[in-house]
């Protein structure tokens, strides 16, 4: 009885040991499967990390903007040269799939507009843009007002007929044929620099990512806007401030601006509309002024005896007042091409156009200057307005024109492209782990 109860304890003990050792053996298993498994996740992040570290080194220095220049210096696009170098920082022997990507220049430029208010939120001394945004909706309005009494001026010529039209023929030659001879200060030299639209980013055909990314939320906002204005007015040139050299346009927030394909027409296209500003801003004030409305009847009453049709005298009224709101506008707008300050408002004191200069406007005599306010507004915080009033998607593509055109043109960087510059990729990774079992798991990266 002694012998089989030893018996029946050694195949009891057996029979635990192979089950303590199955469990051992199990949990050893286990432990390095998911060892191998942080370790497979390691080397893919790792592997992204250094990818997401080989950023367009001129990109960021000129521009603070980080992206992967996705063609590494070839001219050609290729994703699995993001792969094969993702496999060379570390991710070997683990298969990797590209699903989600983002350029630079997807969505209107999502990506670079984020990045763009990124770094200037960490910037100091902006606090005139608080003032600046309060303006941009009323010169929206005023734009609009200086619009309609524009074409009440033409109306207002032609109905005066030919006679006035002689009488005040150098200003209104010059509505008609362009602004800009009229009032570049003489010593302006004017840029014939040109650009070809096919080349833009913003005109041709982008290459595009696919997938989806959280995007910041606010970048639409009016401080936002004011943020990424700021940004244009601190990278860009303008045709009072040069920046940078070798570029291929010299008028860039212009540019930015208008959308046109030369320096000479970007300029023209924002005259007219600070023309149609200050037109408005004008003639609110002359038709409050009693006095030059004195002058002005003053005038229409002898010009319509001396054209023998006194029934003309109230439409030549309304001309010259309208004439007359207008040549103070282009001596508004001489003063801004001058690197001098205009009133946002006008009164009595800071009229610049006497009526009696006003036919010498155009004319060979005209030796007229715009003058200095104090207080008022330079042609660089004119833009900043101008910009505000803008759209999001124009703004955005426009400024990688200029940022792409001056990295190619500027730093001899013959291959860039904006939508070949990476942001922000989603990997799938699959990985083999122990005798055939695999792993497979997601990997985000992206500047932020």
């Amino acid at each position: 009885m002694k012998r089989t109860k030893k018996g029946e304890i050694t195949v009891f003990l057996s029979l635990i040991f192979v089950l303590l050792v199955s469990f051992i053996l199990a949990l050893t298993e286990s432990a390095v499967i998911q060892t191998t498994k942080n370790q497979k996740r390691l080397d893919a992040d790792r592997a992204a990390f250094s990818l997401f570290g080989e950023y367009q080194k001129a990109l960021m220095e000129e521009y603070n903007v980080f992206a992967i220049e996705g063609t590494y210096e070839t001219g050609q696009y290729e994703e699995s040269l993001l792969l094969d170098r993702m496999s060379y920082y570390g991710s070997m022997g683990i298969n990797q799939e590209i699903t989600d990507i983002q350029f630079l220049t997807d969505n209107q430029g999502q990506a670079f507009r984020e990045q763009v208010l990124k770094y200037m939120e960490t910037r100091t001394g902006i606090a005139l843009a608080q003032d600046l945004t309060k303006l941009a909706s009323r010169w929206e309005e005023q734009e609009i007002q200086g619009t309609e009494i524009s074409g009440e001026l033409d109306d207002v010529i032609a109905e005066s007929g030919e006679q006035f039209a002689e009488e005040m023929g150098g200003l209104i030659q010059a509505k008609k044929s362009g602004l800009l001879s009229l009032v570049l200060p003489k010593d302006f030299h004017l840029s014939g620099k040109t650009i070809r639209p096919e080349e833009q980013v913003s005109t041709r055909t982008c290459r595009t990512g696919r997938g989806s990314f959280p995007e910041r939320k606010s970048t639409s906002r009016i401080d936002a806007k004011a943020l990424f204005e700021f940004y244009i007015m601190e990278k860009f040139s303008s045709a009072l401030e040069t920046k940078g050299e070798n570029r291929n346009l010299d008028y860039e927030v212009e540019y930015i601006l208008c959308g046109k394909d030369s320096d000479a027409e970007n300029l023209k296209s924002v005259v007219n509309q600070l023309l149609l500003v200050r037109f408005a801003v004008n003639y609110t004030y002359l038709m409050s002024d009693t006095k030059r409305q004195g002058e002005a009847e003053a005038l229409a009453a002898a010009l319509s005896a001396a054209f023998a049709n006194p029934a003309l005298e109230p439409v030549l009224k309304q001309a010259i007042l309208v004439l007359w709101s207008f040549g103070e506008s282009v001596m508004d707008l001489r003063s801004l091409l001058a690197g001098k300050k205009v009133p946002i408002t006008k009164n009595e004191e800071n009229w610049q156009l006497q009526l009696s200069n006003l036919a010498k406007l155009g004319e060979e005599e005209d030796t007229q200057e715009g003058q200095d306010s104090e207080k008022g507004l330079t042609y660089q915080q004119c833009l900043h307005i101008l910009i505000l009033s803008k759209s999001d998607a124009k703004l955005t593509m426009r400024t990688l024109d200029r940022v792409e055109q001056n990295l190619i043109q500027e730093k001899e960087l013959l291959f860039f492209r904006a939508d070949a510059c990476v942001t922000k990729v989603k990997v799938y990774n699959t990985a083999d782990i122990w005798n055939g079992t695999t792993y497979s798991f997601p990997l985000y990266y992206g500047y932020l």
